[in-house]
C-alpha cells in the first residue's frame, strides 16, 4: 500500500540474487505504475522501463529527445508502486561519460535496480529501425567505466547494450559485449540477434549474462522465454506489448464511440471499477483511514 516494501538497495540485492539463479528473468515494459502493479501480481520477476514506450507515451520518437530528469521521474514513479526490481532504459547516457556518471547516481537515488546504455551515436533510434549508427568500441568502453566508477552500490546492474549486429555483423558485435564485460557490464543486451543460431552463438562466445529484446514487428524471431533460457539468456524483456496492446484497445474503443455514440457495446472489454480497485488495494486504503479516524470528542 502507498509504496514498495523494499527499498532500492534491497530490489537490487534481489534482482543480483535473481540472476544467480538458472532460471530466465522475464520483464514486461510498464508505461506507468498502474501498468508496474499488474505485472507483479500476474507473477513477473522484474519490470523493464522502456525509452521507446516513454517517448511515445510523451508524443516523441525514440530519437533520444527525452531528457535524463524525464526518464528518471518516471521510472521513479514506477519502481514505487513494486516490489519487483525495475531495470531502466538509459539510451545513450544522456551526454557524454559525465553524464553518464550522473545518470547512474540519478538512477541508484530513485531506486532502480538496473539499467541499460547502449552504443549508439546519440540521437539514438529505435534498435530495430535501419540506418542506425554506432560509436567506437573505445568509445563505449568509456561509457561502460565511467558508470562503473559512478556506481555506488555494487548491486546496481550495469547492462550495455550494442547495436553492432545489423551494422558489423554479428563477429564484431561479439567482440564488442567482451570488451564492454571487461569494462565493467554485469550483463550484454545483445540487440536485433535474428535466429536462435545468432543466440547459440552469442551466448558461447560472450563471456556475461545476456538480455534478450523481444518486441514485436521487429526483426529478431519472437522465441519464449523457455526458448530463450535454453539458447543461453539470462533476462528477457517485452518493452513495448503493454503500450501497444493498450493503445489498440484505446484506438478501437473511441471509434466505436465516436460511430455509435455510447459506450455501451464495449463495456465486456473494459477492466471493470471493482477489478481496478482490487489491483489498488482500496480496501487496505480505507481500513488504514478508518483506524486513523475511529475516536469520538
Amino acid at each position: 500500500m502507498l509504496f514498495s516494501k523494499l527499498n532500492g538497495p534491497e530490489k537490487r540485492a534481489k534482482l543480483r540474487d535473481l540472476l544467480k539463479q538458472k532460471t530466465i528473468i522475464r520483464a514486461p515494459g510498464a508505461f506507468s505504475p498502474l501498468v508496474a502493479m499488474e505485472i507483479e501480481r500476474t507473477g513477473f520477476e522484474a519490470v523493464y522501463v522502456s525509452g521507446a514506450v516513454l517517448s511515445a507515451d510523451l508524443g516523441l520518437p525514440d530519437i533520444g529527445l527525452t531528457t535524463l530528469t524525464e526518464v528518471a521521474d518516471r521510472a521513479e514513479q514506477i519502481a514505487r508502486v513494486t516490489d519487483l526490481p525495475t531495470i531502466v532504459d538509459c539510451d545513450t547516457g544522456f551526454g557524454e561519460p559525465m553524464s553518464v556518471a550522473r545518470t547512474v547516481r540519478m538512477m541508484e537515488d530513485r531506486g532502480i535496480a538496473g539499467f541499460h546504455l547502449e552504443d549508439q551515436v546519440n540521437p539514438k533510434r529505435c534498435g530495430h529501425l535501419d540506418g542506425k549508427t554506432v560509436v567506437s568500441t573505445e568509445d563505449m568502453v568509456r561509457r561502460i567505466k565511467a558508470a562503473a566508477d559512478a556506481r555506488r552500490d555494487p548491486n546496481m546492474v550495469i547492462i550495455a547494450r550494442s547495436d553492432a549486429r545489423m551494422i558489423e555483423g554479428l563477429d564484431a558485435m561479439i567482440a564488442r559485449a567482451n570488451a564492454y564485460a571487461e569494462a565493467g557490464a554485469d550483463m550484454i543486451f545483445t540487440e536485433a540477434l535474428l535466429t536462435a543460431e545468432d543466440w547459440r552463438k552469442a551466448s558461447a562466445e560472450i563471456a556475461a549474462p545476456l538480455l534478450a529484446n523481444m518486441t514485436e514487428f521487429g526483426k529478431s524471431d519472437l522465441l519464449s522465454a523457455g526458448e530463450l533460457q535454453d539458447l543461453g539468456a539470462s533476462m528477457v524483456i517485452y518493452p513495448v506489448t503493454s503500450l501497444r496492446i493498450a493503445m489498440k484497445a484505446v484506438s478501437d474503443a473511441l471509434g466505436d464511440i465516436e460511430a455509435s455514440g455510447t459506450q455501451r457495446e464495449i463495456i465486456g472489454k473494459m477492466q471493470t471499477r471493482q477489478e481496478l480497485y482490487d489491483l489498488l488495494q482500496y480496501e487496505r486504503y480505507n481500513t488504514f483511514d478508518q483506524g486513523l479516524f475511529n475516536f469520538k470528542l
